[in-house]
């Protein structure tokens, strides 16, 4: 209208006005109103659901995802971990390593794990009759934490952590004899097996120190492999329903977590996830952003990972177009939450995570995920009915008004 104006010679600024007042008048009047509304109604029904929002402004975006990623522990299983045993390095019942493990929770004070709860629920050192001398932390690096103990006139290092993380800075067996490619094959065997059962596995190593003034990273190497913790963690009943469900709505389901292949694909399989083409934290760190991109999209496992990649994994998703939701309860979660279109985690996550998220899951059960899903998804529907409806009674008129403009001063 404004270009038309002003070649028929009409004055500028009656012409501005004028076009920009059409604008007005085509615009829903209420719009602002009308959205918060729904997004309050929304919110109201998510909540009767099982679904506290704490942003309003993320309900739809909830209702537009196509991916879902979600972490495994305490999402896709109860998050009920339970010690199911400790066994040396021949993998016999051992009592000796379920007290290595318990001293090493009990005295380090790094990022809580439910791991650790789970070692001291089944047994409980006399922590006071320790005195503890150090300890190297843990990261997503190593993936282990040592604490040192004062052991009469010398110092005992205790390593827990990841098996391949432990068992590389290992030297020899509680025997004497030097950890040898065969050894080292006879124990990643044994790990698989219990892997490929769902079941987690974390290993433990000592070493023994002089007394010195402090102690750091550089002393964790020649260790002494002792043997092994497993755990167990049952996948949440009605979760393999809950990604059914979400499938039938166009929502692919995709698997982010630190663990191990073989349980990742466990678990998936017992939930009914795909689980045909896995890519680890290795492979992830020799690709290119480029290539992750594409890579991402078709991959439904991803495993062995730690935070940062977690990130690349969510912002790969999103390079591709995808509207990406993320589901998880960890601390090492809160990078990927931050970077999803929508974060959800659940009622018992840890501080941080909750604190990330756009939604908190009241309820253990994932099929409420699927209800918030259908709740956004009817939110947008009503927003989309005022908008359509308010702008096709506008219409007639501000058309009318456009072209009598043409001819009319």
């Amino acid at each position: 209208v404004f270009a038309a104006r002003m070649l028929a010679g009409g004055p500028l600024v009656d012409t501005l006005l004028f076009s920009v007042a059409l604008a007005v008048g085509l615009s829903p009047e209420l719009l602002p109103a009308i959205l918060s509304v729904n997004l309050a109604r929304g919110a109201e029904m998510m909540a009767s659901h099982g679904v506290l929002v704490r942003h309003l402004s993320a309900i739809e975006n909830l209702g537009s995802i196509d991916v879902l990623c979600t972490d495994k522990t305490g999402t896709l299983t109860e998050g009920v971990i339970r010690l199911e045993g400790g066994y040396d390095e021949s993998g016999v019942a051992s009592a000796a390593v379920v007290e290595l493990g318990a001293i090493n929770a009990a005295l380090e004070t790094g990022i809580a794990s439910p791991l650790d709860d789970a070692i001291l629920a089944a047994r409980q050192p006399d922590a006071a009759s320790l005195r503890k001398l150090a300890e190297i932390p843990f990261d997503f690096i190593r993936k282990r934490v040592s604490v040192v103990i004062e052991q009469q006139s010398s110092a005992q290092l205790i390593a827990k952590g990841a098996f391949t993380q432990v068992l590389a800075a290992c030297r020899s067996l509680p025997d004497g004899r030097p950890l040898d490619s065969q050894s080292r094959e006879r124990l990643e065997q044994q790990v698989a097996a219990w892997s490929s059962q769902g079941i987690r596995v974390l290993a433990v190593a000592t070493r023994v120190l002089p007394l010195q003034p402090q102690y750091g990273r550089d002393d964790e190497h020649d260790l002494v492999f002792s043997g092994f913790l497993t755990f167990l963690d049952r996948p949440k009943p009605g979760a393999a329903a809950a990604i059914a469900d979400l499938k039938a709505l166009g929502v692919a389901t995709k698997l982010i977590t630190g663990d191990s292949r073989r349980v990742a694909q466990h678990v998936a399989g017992l939930v009914g996830m795909p689980c045909e083409r896995i890519l680890s934290g290795a492979e992830l760190d020799e690709l290119h952003d480029e290539a992750l991109w594409r890579e991402a999209e078709r991959t439904d496992l991803f495993v062995e990972v730690d935070p940062n990649q977690k990130e690349r994994i969510i912002l790969s998703l999103k390079k591709m177009g995808h509207i990406v939701g993320f589901l998880g309860d960890g601390v090492n979660d809160a990078p990927a939450m931050h970077a999803a279109d929508t974060s959800l985690s659940v009622e018992t996550a840890a501080d941080v995570a909750r604190e990330a998220a756009d939604f908190v899951l009241l309820q253990q059960d994932l099929d409420v995920i699927r209800r918030g899903i259908e709740e956004g998804r009817r939110t947008f529907a009503n927003t989309l009915k005022y908008i359509l409806t308010t702008t096709s009674a506008n219409l007639g008129n501000m058309v009318s008004m456009a072209v009598a403009s043409l001819f009319l001063p």
